[in-house]
Order: structure tokens, then sequence, then C-alpha cells
């Protein structure tokens, strides 16, 4: 029997229908994780597997910024059903042999000290300066080749930032340090790049301010600096029809405060804000609260928000269910954990479940 044009019509439109609302609220599951060049294909199947079968859509890959790693394993991640980010650490870049090169690329602290050398807090924080041509062209160069990698959904930018120049305060005892104004040897970058450039603008150098934790002008020249990078990363992907996406700090206003980082103004398709509520002292609603802000604050942009959940820092599954959905109920349109070797069957089973609920 054949059915009039009419019901015809509607029948693929109300199809069309479902299939774009589909698309528009289908809440994602990603895992950061770590690559390594010794490990074997097979067994990068059996890890990308289970993540599919435990309810993964998408994996966040840090290659160590290497596109033939990076060629050789996002196949298997594809072949098993998973989307691939190439996860870079940008401005932070430990035992870039390129970089280690040229001393004058990085970031110089208040008191004088260069990244190079001195490093604040740990070994590997060795950040380059994103006002210098060649260490930005360097970072951006690095994120072009990535980028032309056939199969990956986005290049994923990390540390695109200043260092700390507050830590969260759960990690503060471990440094035995009281950070209750801004410290001159975390207060980056002083370098003459930086300086003679601001200088250009404002007519003035930091180094001789009275009060730089207040002199507006040099934040926002900071602020600025690492905007631009993203800008121009932004058009670098595009041009090879990738996404643009980054690990950035909770919230626009506390990623300004504590890493000089104001990710609601970067031309950027997704976020994923590490709302990594035990290292801030936060109970579990947190997240919902810190996801609420960051939606709030890229209201009228296409920029979307993905929750990062840190698993080492849930109680439970119990909790690490609550805090998918206090991501999702708050505007989030996915949910990444940090990171794939933490989480456990019983997590996995969770997120599983979870995901399953939120379909029916």
């Amino acid at each position: 029997m054949k059915l009039p044009k009419l019901l015809l019509f509607l029948l693929a439109l109300s199809i069309f229908s479902c299939a774009k609302k589909e698309e528009q609220t289908t809440f994602k599951f990603g895992v950061w994780t770590t690559a390594d060049a010794k490990k074997s294909d097979a067994d990068y199947t059996k890890e990308f597997k289970k993540y599919k079968d435990g309810g993964i859509d998408e994996v966040l890959i840090n290659t160590g910024t290497d596109p033939k790693l990076l060629t050789r394993i996002a196949p298997l991640a594809a072949k098993e059903g998973l989307k691939v980010h190439a996860w870079i650490m940008a401005m932070n870049r430990p035992g870039d042999s390129i970089a280690l090169q040229h001393p004058d690329w990085y970031q110089v602290s208040k008191e004088g000290k260069s990244c190079f050398d001195n490093r604040p807090y740990v070994d590997y924080y060795q950040w380059l300066c994103p006002t210098r041509k060649e260490s930005r062209e360097h970072v951006l160069h690095l994120v072009e080749e990535l980028a032309k990698v056939e199969g990956i959904e986005s290049v994923h930018l990390d540390y695109i930032r200043f260092p700390d120049i507050f830590l969260p305060i759960s990690l503060l005892p471990k440094y035995n340090l009281v950070q209750d104004v801004e410290l001159p040897q975390f207060d980056f970058c002083y370098c003459d790049e930086c300086v003679k450039a601001f200088e250009k603008i404002h007519h003035k150098n930091p180094k001789t301010s009275h009060n730089t934790s207040i002199d507006m002008e040099w934040k926002n020249f900071r602020l600025n600096a690492i905007q631009a990078v993203v800008n121009d990363a932004y058009k670098i992907v595009h041009k090879h029809n990738k996404k643009l996406t980054a690990a950035v700090f909770p919230y626009p206003e506390m990623a300004d405060h504590m890493v000089r980082q104001r990710w609601d103004k970067w031309d950027i398709d997704e976020v994923y804000p590490m709302i990594y509520h035990s290292f801030y002292d936060e109970e579990i609603d947190w997240v919902g609260y810190a996801t609420k802000q960051g939606v709030a604050d890229l209201q009228g942009k296409q920029t979307k928000v993905n929750t990062g959940i840190y698993i080492p820092g849930l109680k439970s599954d119990k909790e690490l269910k609550e805090a998918i959905l206090l991501a999702k109920d708050n505007g989030a349109v996915g949910v990444s954990f940090f990171d794939g070797g933490a989480l456990s069957e019983s997590n996995l089973k969770t997120i599983k479940e979870t995901k399953a609920s939120l379909n029916n």
C-alpha cells in the first residue's frame, strides 16, 4: 500500500527532527589518557575497547606532541568507536628538545629568574613566553602538526596559561606555602620581550610598578597574550577542518585570578574546565556551581562546556554519578574524566549505567 505524499513528508520531517534533537541533546563522556610509544597496538585496542564498553565516547590523548604516534593510535581508537582529541601541553613545554636550545624563549619571574633553569613549584614547569615571536610560533607549529593528523576531532590545548600565581588551596601544604598575596617568585612573565611590548602600549615598565597585583593593564596584557595564541591556534586548526578545544581552570573569573586565563573571551569550540573540587577543599555540589558559572559566562557564544571530573577526588561511585548529573543539570554538554588510568571497573560500570539512564 502506498502512503500519501503528505504522510511521507510528515514522517520524514519527524525522523529529521528526532535526529536533530538527538544531535543537540546527546551528553558525551570523555577521558584524558597519556600514550606510550612502547605500548602495542593490541594493548591500545584493549584499552580503547574497555573505555567504549564503559560508556566512554571520546579520548583526549597526550602523545607528547608526537604526530607520528597520534597517527598510529588514532585509528585504533576510532575502530573501537571513540572520537580522538590531540591533547598538547601548550605554553608549559617540559623536556621540549627544540625549546631547550633557546633559553630566551622561557618565561621570567618578577624576581628575574627564568623557567629555563629556575622552575616554580615543580621541575616540569618549563613555561614558554606567549609574547616572544619565536616561542609562540614554535607552539603554533606544534599545534598545526597535530591538526594535520587525519581522523582527529580537535587539537586539545592544556597548560594554555601562565604558571599558577595562586595554587589550589589543598595543594599549598604540599609546598609549605601561604599565598595570601601575589608572590614575586610565582609571578610571570617579566622577560625583555614582554616588558618591551607592554611599554610600547602603556608607556610604563611593570618592573617599576608600585603594585603589579592591582595594575589592570599589566594583568590584561598577559590575559591578552594567551588569548592571542589561542585565537591563532583556532585559525590554524580550522584551516585543517578540525576543532579547537582546551582544558582550562574551573570558571573564567577563577582562571583569571589564579593563572591569567580568561577563557570565556577566546575563539574556541569547546572547553573542558577541570572542576576538581577536592583541589579546592569543596564539596561535590561545587561541580554544579562551577559548571553553571562557566556556562553563564559563555552565554551568547557558541563555545560549549565539558566538565572535567577528577576521579581520585571522588569518595564513591555514588559521588561519581552525582558529579555527572550536576554537570549535565548545570548546562555542560559532556563530562571528561581524569584520567584513564584512574578509572576502575566499578567506575566504568557507574558511567555506563548513568549514561543509559540519561537516554531513557
